[in-house]
């Protein structure tokens, strides 16, 4: 028998007397309840059971003549997603990727496929057109174009200097 009580617990199979402050830990799991607890309202589009979808990424690329953005959205077809612009310069994309119907008669194995709705905003600088604007969806892959106005160059003089 030891002198020395174990705090993490008598592995030794014998019976000790001595406080274990860790005891408590062992059933202490912070993301348990994380699913069902997190307030939906900070997930855009509300959450939802399989809310991997909300987290669209959005590729934002400028280049001399527009600003491209680039989204990957495989099995959505252009009628499921919505580009739209608001606020006089905020683009927004939208859409929603729904949950297959289920037949009683199947047995499913494994859902990894992500379903919900999504909603990603982006201000526009002062150089956007937004009169332009193109959208484009070839492939799964979700392209708008915003064409930026030309910058006038400042017309320059050369001042003769007196004296």
């Amino acid at each position: 028998m030891s002198l020395i009580p174990s705090f993490f617990g008598n592995r030794r199979g014998g019976s000790s007397s001595a406080w274990d402050p860790f005891s408590a830990l062992d059933a202490f799991d912070p993301f348990r309840n994380f699913s069902t607890n997190f307030p939906s309202a900070l997930i855009p589009g509300g959450g939802g059971e399989n809310s991997a979808f909300v987290n669209t990424r959005i590729d934002w690329r400028e280049t001399p003549e527009a600003h491209v953005f680039k989204a990957d959205l495989p099995g959505l077809k252009k009628e499921e997603v919505k580009v739209e612009v608001e606020d006089d310069r905020v683009l927004q994309i939208s859409g929603e990727r729904r949950v297959e119907k289920e037949d009683k008669d199947d047995t499913w194995h494994r859902v990894e496929r992500s379903s919900g709705k999504f909603v990603r905003r982006f201000r526009l600088p002062e150089n956007a057109r937004m009169d332009e604007i193109k959208a484009g969806m070839e492939n799964g892959v979700l392209t708008v174009t915003v064409p930026k106005a030309e910058v006038k160059k400042p017309d320059v003089k050369a001042i003769e200097i007196a004296g």
